[in-house]
């Protein structure tokens, strides 16, 4: 086993000599204070990776949350979707509402890292950067509340359960998370270790595929494995199935357009000679535009319940919906982008960056304008470029104050005045 050990952080003194003369006009350096509160993200960060915890069970999370942000004497509200907890930060005078939105939850996977911050849960572990967004937001509520005397607005900091699996989001707004005060702008991000550390994806318009899952069963009649001819096959029908499947997309879809379907899971029989009655797949659909979304799941079925017919099968195939696509407000995405620039080189704006990779925050960002925004968190040279929701995930602690002060800045533009 290659054992990945992470020192303190190293890089940030790089980074605040690469903004300094640009961050020096702000009304605000947030770089500067978040660089104060550097030693208390780490610490943070590395508490909640040694302790992760899976959807709708992030209860000690939950907890390291509220108590800190009711230190800071901002209004806490726990339980909100379960597992939630809302926090609200109100200014000295009217104005808009901010959302903040931070996502806890951890990956069931068991970590490869051997690193004094490892997790201590075995089969648990943050593969995905959930510990850092939720120092991130920790942070930026002690820079936003240094200034509360000049807040014009409130800002409303949401600690989101469950988005790995899903459901958190639309579990916090069926318990009123967009109530009380009603949100007018919702911001976010997310560190992503395919871009360096210091490297800004912002996207106007789609961003993140929306997702759905997909079910399928296919019923024949099994029997003895040296008898063939006496059965309906469905584990034939289904192996036809997944090959036929691939076509959908290639075959169906634009090529101007963007999907994604895969079967991920086959399942049928158990013995080596009995054919089954029954065969199971699952998988995945990946889309941008609710027209391509809707002819996948057209010939999704089309597909499988044709070839199941042809083979004596009968077919029952079931979609859920996951998520939709993320779809950043482009006035919102401006205000953002004009926010973080001192803090990165313009060449390390990129512009236009897709993922196929599903999120929850686009259910926030249906019913609330917002921006959700890549951070890059990766350092190849210090062996912190897995991807994410891998087993050695883990990301260069440098985006921590870079991030608590790029939205902390992204928050301001719309509540302190200039």
């Amino acid at each position: 086993m290659i054992v990945v050990r992470v020192e303190k952080v190293v890089y940030f003194p790089t980074l605040m000599n690469q903004t300094e003369g640009r961050v020096s006009n702000m009304a605000i350096d947030f770089l500067t204070d978040a660089a104060r509160l550097t030693d208390q993200l780490v610490t943070w960060r590395r508490d909640l990776h040694r302790h992760p915890e899976l959807a709708f069970e992030e209860r000690r999370t939950a907890s390291i949350v509220a108590d800190e942000l009711r230190q800071l004497s901002i209004e806490v509200r726990t339980g909100v979707g379960k597992t939630g907890v809302v926090g609200i930060l109100d200014g000295s005078s009217d104005g808009p509402t901010v959302m903040v939105r931070c996502d806890m939850d951890a990956l069931p996977i068991h970590e490869a890292n051997q690193t004094d911050y490892a997790s201590t849960t075995a089969g648990v572990m943050h593969a995905c950067g959930h510990d850092g967004h939720t120092a991130i937001g920790l942070a930026v509520a002690r820079l936003l509340t240094e200034h509360r005397s000049r807040l014009q607005g409130r800002v409303k900091f949401v600690f989101q359960p469950a988005e790995e699996m899903a459901g958190g989001a639309l579990a916090m707004i069926a318990d009123g998370v967009l109530d009380d005060p009603v949100p007018d702008v919702a911001l976010g991000l997310h560190l992503w270790n395919t871009n360096p550390v210091g490297q800004v994806g912002v996207t106007a318009g789609a961003a993140m595929a929306g997702a759905d899952i997909f079910e399928i069963v296919i019923r024949g009649s099994g029997g003895h494995g040296a008898l063939p001819h006496e059965t309906r096959d469905p584990l034939l029908a289904a192996a036809q199935i997944v090959s036929a499947l691939q076509s959908v997309i290639s075959r169906n879809v634009d090529p101007l357009d963007t999907a994604v379907l895969s079967v991920t899971s086959f399942h049928a029989g158990e013995a080596f000679n009995v054919i089954p009655s029954e065969a199971y797949l699952k998988g995945t659909i990946r889309t941008y535009r609710q027209e391509v979304h809707d002819l996948a799941v057209m010939r999704l079925k089309q597909v499988t319940e044709g070839i199941a017919a042809a083979m004596g099968c009968e077919a029952e195939v079931r979609v859920t919906a996951v998520t939709p696509a993320l779809y950043n407000d482009p006035e919102v995405t401006r205000v953002v982008m004009q926010a973080i620039a001192p803090y990165v080189e313009p060449h390390n704006v990129i512009q236009g960056v897709k993922t196929m990779g599903a999120e929850d925050m686009a259910v926030f960002l249906e019913k609330v304008p917002g921006c959700f925004f890549f951070l890059g968190s990766a350092s190849a040279e210090r062996g912190l470029n897995y991807p994410h929701h891998h087993p050695r995930f883990d990301f260069d602690e440098a985006a921590l104050p870079l991030g608590a002060a790029m939205l902390a800045s992204a928050v301001a533009a719309y509540v302190l005045p200039g």
